[in-house]
């Protein structure tokens, strides 16, 4: 068959997720579509997936994502006649120790929360589903029955077929060799049988799309991991409709296959493929067995399924899986091409994440944003630190290692730390900080007492850091913290066109006077908050924008998207140029006038402001904002001054006993004052009105900014949701997200931060209750509360104001 020379949108990669997207396009968006594959479809790594397909994840969106997978495998055979393997017979996962059935009540709230049914069975329970399994060891295990299994070649074959009875072309054996650009934009894609002109293209080439995404200057952190699985002969007594299992204390799964069992796990041990390219003709190819490395899934699963110590093996499978660095897939428009998207890396969940995925990306391809909150596998979500090869290899193999590992709440990873270090990387380990790490930057997350060892130990329950963190809370409540927040992310925006740019991409007005600073979120065309940031007014043609860490990229390119073609605006990130200090608690100004000249005083220097002030002989970027509810500044300075100017902030302080404080307690203090945090509290499923923000919206807006249209078409509707806070007086109430509101003993939404409130001495959650004929403050105030912890019920208190006055920290709970 000739390709033809021109297409809308081109998609690269005839596995699963290909598939799906060029379904979901030429279904949904009746778009002129045209898919490569180097080889033949499947060919890759789908065909031999192990194809168990799961639904529930920490994310109301991508579990929304994995049920329209389920969903589209139950139909798909009625629209194209192939059949998908499909077979919905429920998953069970398996607890041994007390924290592994503490996650899996969470998980079974969670489930509740998105409108799934999860159960929790005795060990006799679960053995009655499945009567080859010995559970003297277990605990209980959960229990999902919607969940189940699928034929990774067959439901690909399937969407190929539908996506060509839409219109879309396939054309196999055809590799892709470059790409024709120009400013950053893809003009052709070029393969070894001829150009194609277009408009898009959808990098799905599994393992190969770090190459693919390389001729086109674009990052895609992954790394093929060698995954094994074993298919054994028939096994007596196995019923054909046996659930699959999840054993992760031992390491493993099963599944039922043709009579047998496949099964297979995820070492701690994991092999790395390559961190080279990986060959254009690895086509239906397999590594060797290696029943040496397999041994250790062996001995677990005879452990737990003895009939296997007497049953044939009748193939092992040993082929490369995609894995990415954080264990989450990758979507999403690739910020350094402003016409390629990707979807890759799939973590052994492409078959499960197949349908969904295909769908959304198509949606995010035709409308140029994501159609949910998909920020969790955004491919923004990186930086160019992940361009680091070995790097990535050793995350990703510690990812992969703790696949299925019991899930303690604020674990952090452990390789290739250090990456970046702030200048005072030394000076606050001497004092004793117990590091966290967010996008490569170690950040203090608390600060250990004398005599305790300044390490995390996970728990289920309180950690150990739990008292120390609640000092330091306390300490920045009644005196004065510093905060090392030199991570931020920093950008300025100037030029001719600078204001009009900002005006139009940001929901508040930023056309306040010279010296002013504006609080705003930046909107999509539905009116969610896809960013919440600060920007701060330097000059009439010149901006100072400051943005949370792990948002650097995504925030960075989401400006630059919106900004009008020809637009004379310069956008500069400078985030490693600056340094940033956060002097926050009641006694800030005291110290901070004893060590400027400037007049900080509130009449000089009111909130909401910047100015240029001196400290210790260098030109400090002071701006009044606080994050913690308390008196304070950020004070951003060259980064090589960093260390002097903490020296000096620190003997200055001594009369009012200054102390670094970490981020531990800056999440408690945010919480009791409650401001969000975007990526859980405020995300692009959210609008300001929604989230209690609406102030941040300027009215009457004659310019127009992304997103009014929609928020003007709300307006005076009632809203469906409402973000509210909520505290617990029980002392065991241990909240971390994603717990179950109950209004009157009916579910009315999920928290989606929890924590702890150290002055107000109460469990501190915020969420959204839901009503589809409104929530009002009536409807919000006139109810009775309880929060579901882990599948127990804890009376709960609603909250409409922050737990705290600002100014003087009284309690208000």
């Amino acid at each position: 068959m000739t390709l033809p020379d021109r297409a809308q949108i081109v998609v690269i990669g005839g596995g699963i997720i290909g598939c799906s997207t060029a379904y979901h396009l030429a279904r949904d968006h009746k778009a002129d579509v045209i898919l490569l594959e180097q080889g033949q479809l499947t060919s890759g790594s789908t065909w031999h997936a192990a194809g168990l397909v799961g639904q529930l994840r920490s994310s109301a969106s991508i579990t929304k994502v994995l049920k329209y997978s389920v969903d589209l495998y139950k139909r798909l055979d009625q629209e194209t006649g192939l059949e998908t393997g499909w077979k919905m017979s429920g998953c069970l996962r398996l607890a041994t120790n007390q924290d592994r059935w503490t996650e899996y009540r969470r998980l079974a709230t969670t489930a509740q929360s998105f409108g799934m049914d999860m159960h929790l069975l005795s060990p006799e329970e679960a053995r009655a589903m499945f009567p080859l399994m010995q559970v003297d060891d277990l605990v209980g295990a959960s229990w999902l029955p919607t969940d189940g299994q699928a034929s990774p070649s067959d439901i690909t074959q399937s969407l190929a077929k539908g996506a060509r009875m839409h219109g879309a072309k396939i054309f196999e054996h055809v590799r892709v060799t470059g790409f024709d650009m120009k400013d950053g934009r893809i003009l052709a894609v070029k393969t070894d049988r001829g150009d194609i002109a277009c408009e898009k293209v959808v990098n799905c080439a599994g393992q190969w799309a770090r190459q693919i995404g390389a001729m086109a200057g674009i990052n895609v952190p992954l790394q093929p991991v060698k995954h094994q699985y074993v298919i054994t002969e028939k096994i007596d007594g196995l019923s054909a409709d046996a659930p699959t299992i999840r054993d992760p204390d031992r390491r493993t799964y099963f599944k039922e296959e043709v009579g047998g069992l496949s099964f297979g796990g995820y070492e701690p041990n994991p092999q790395g493929w390559t961190t080279g390219d990986i060959p254009d003709d690895f086509e239906f190819q397999l590594f060797d067995d290696d029943y040496d490395h397999f041994e250790q899934h062996m001995i677990q699963a005879i452990a737990r399924v003895p009939a296997l110590e007497h049953v044939g093996v009748k193939q092992m499978i040993n082929g490369p899986e995609s894995f990415t660095p954080d264990g989450n897939f990758i979507l999403g428009p690739a910020p350094e091409c402003i016409n390629m998207f990707v979807g890759a890396g799939f973590n052994a969940f492409g078959i499960a994440s197949g349908g969904g995925a295909g769908w959304v990306l198509a949606q995010w391809v035709i409308d140029g944003e994501a159609p949910l909150d998909l920020w969790v596998v955004d491919i923004r979500r990186f930086a160019d630190m992940h361009r680091d090869r070995q790097w990535v290899n050793d995350r990703t193999l510690e990812a992969y290692g703790k696949h299925y590992a019991i899930g303690f709440p604020h674990v952090e990873y452990e390789s290739g730390r250090p990456r970046i270090v702030s200048p005072l990387y030394d000076r606050l380990k001497a004092h004793r900080a117990v590091f966290g790490s967010k996008l490569g930057w170690e950040r203090p997350n608390w600060f250990a007492p004398e005599g305790m060892e300044p390490q995390d130990i996970p728990t289920m329950g309180r950690q150990n850091w739990f008292d120390a963190v609640g000092d330091e809370h306390r300490h920045v409540r009644e005196k004065v913290g510093i905060f090392d927040q030199s991570s931020f992310a920093k950008y300025e925006v100037s030029g001719p066109d600078a204001l009009a740019a900002l005006s139009h991409i940001c929901a508040n007005d930023v056309t306040k006077p010279v010296g002013r600073l504006t609080y705003t979120q930046l909107l999509n065309t539905r009116g969610g908050i896809e960013a919440d940031l600060t920007v701060a007014r330097l000059a009439d043609d010149r901006f100072y924008i400051v943005t949370g860490t792990g948002f650097r990229t995504h925030d960075l390119a989401w400006i630059r998207e919106h900004i009008a073609e020809g637009a004379d605006v310069r956008i500069e990130d400078i985030t490693e140029a600056h340094g940033t200090l956060s002097l926050m608690g009641p006694h800030a100004r005291d110290v901070l006038e004893k060590i400027t000249s400037a007049d900080v005083s509130n009449a000089a220097f009111p909130f909401g402001h910047v100015r240029e002030i001196d400290i210790a002989g260098h030109t400090v970027r002071a701006l009044r904002v606080t994050y913690v509810g308390e008196l304070g500044w950020e004070l951003h300075m060259p980064i090589g001054a960093t260390g002097e100017i903490f020296d000096a902030l620190m003997q200055t302080g001594k009369p009012w006993d200054i102390r670094p404080v970490g981020y531990r307690a800056l999440e408690s203090l945010r919480l009791e004052k409650g401001y969000r945090a975007w990526g859980s509290d405020i995300t692009p499923n959210d609008t300001p009105h929604e989230a209690g923000l609406g102030w941040a919206v300027r009215r009457n807006s004659n310019t127009g900014f992304v997103g009014q249209q929609a928020l003007a078409t709300i307006t005076g509707q009632p809203l469906k949701k409402s973000f509210a806070g909520f505290v617990i007086d029980d002392p065991d109430a241990v909240l971390v997200g994603r717990e179950t509101i109950l209004r009157n003993g009916q579910p009315v939404g999920y928290l989606t931060s929890g924590g702890y409130g150290y002055t107000i001495g109460k469990s501190v959650g915020y969420g959204y209750v839901r009503n589809e004929d409104g929530v009002s403050n009536d409807f919000l105030e006139h109810g009775d509360y309880e929060l579901v912890i882990a599948m127990e019920r804890f009376s709960a208190r609603i909250g409409l104001k922050p737990f705290i006055d600002p100014a003087n920290a009284r309690v208000k709970a």
